[in-house]
């Protein structure tokens, strides 16, 4: 797996998951240039590979960070490779982004070069073998190459403690709701990457956690971000949240509700987002 199958989707990208994943580029993109800042490199990267690119949140931050960079974005999903595409074409660099469709759970990957720097945001837990994958991404770096593993601690928080009214620590529930049932099956969701990179044969460098807090007010992105998050999660636990508690759940996510989180002028992105910078030695 990789993150054309988030939670479970599909690369047809039924309910939406594109545009969540826009989204998050959009509302964490000063956050994602704060760790490409960050990286250990010894030289300026000329050839790059984003590992389960998604829409591109990492391709177009490493694209903006490395001016004279090429980067190859890889995914499982056609429909997410094509809108990374359509974006470099609007931005006048279709000629620095090349995509390729892989399952990185296959045993034999494409060919991705020799990269400078290998990029794998968010997808690395979705992997069946992990181990793996850190090991065939440890070979195809060129020598002296970094791995920057970013991770984000679960899904982000939008409300309040005391929210909503009437079911106050709503989305904590909703979420531990979901960490049940992923439980065992992303079982890496959440796991100390330093270890498990030293074991492929890196060396890490550098190990950094970075902390989220965008407050609504900042980005109006927030509300639909938070929506669309929400709108999934809904999908997965409906049936195992009490009677009040999924009602609660579809009054925030009623638009026509002045209550509705699309309204809210109270919410803050809440997360944490890990990184491990490991070099090929």
């Amino acid at each position: 797996m990789n993150r054309a199958q988030h939670a479970g989707q599909h690369p047809n990208d039924a309910d939406g998951l594109a545009e969540s994943l826009d989204l998050d580029a959009e509302v964490l993109a000063e956050h994602t240039a704060a760790i490409t800042a960050w990286l250990p490199l010894k030289t300026t990267p000329r050839e790059i590979v984003d590992l389960g690119c998604g829409t591109g949140a990492g391709t177009f931050a490493l694209i903006d960070r490395f001016p004279d960079a090429h980067v190859t974005a890889v995914d499982a999903s056609v429909e997410y490779l094509q809108r990374v595409l359509a974006k470099a074409c609007a931005r006048g660099i279709e000629e620095r982004v090349r995509t390729v469709q892989a399952d990185l759970d296959e045993t034999v990957w494409p060919d991705l070069g020799s990269p400078d720097l290998v990029w794998a945001s968010a997808s690395l837990h979705h992997m069946a073998q992990p181990d793996r994958a850190l090991r065939a991404v440890h070979d195809v770096l060129a020598p002296d190459g970094l791995f920057a593993v970013v991770e984000l601690a679960g899904q982000p928080r939008f409300l309040p403690e005391t929210a909503p009214e009437g079911a106050p620590g709503l989305e904590e529930r909703v979420h531990a709701a979901v960490d049940r049932l992923h439980f065992g099956h992303l079982p890496h969701r959440g796991a100390d990457w330093g270890p498990m990179l030293t074991a492929a044969g890196f060396t890490v460098e550098g190990e950094r956690t970075v902390t989220v807090n965008v407050e609504g007010s900042r980005n109006a992105a927030i509300g639909r971000y938070a929506h669309g998050i929400l709108q999934r999660v809904r999908g997965v636990v409906a049936e195992t949240l009490t009677p009040e508690d999924l009602v609660a759940l579809d009054r925030l996510l009623d638009s026509s509700r002045p209550e509705g989180i699309l309204h809210r002028h109270d919410l803050t992105v809440r997360t944490e987002r890990t990184v491990w910078a490991a070099r090929r030695t």
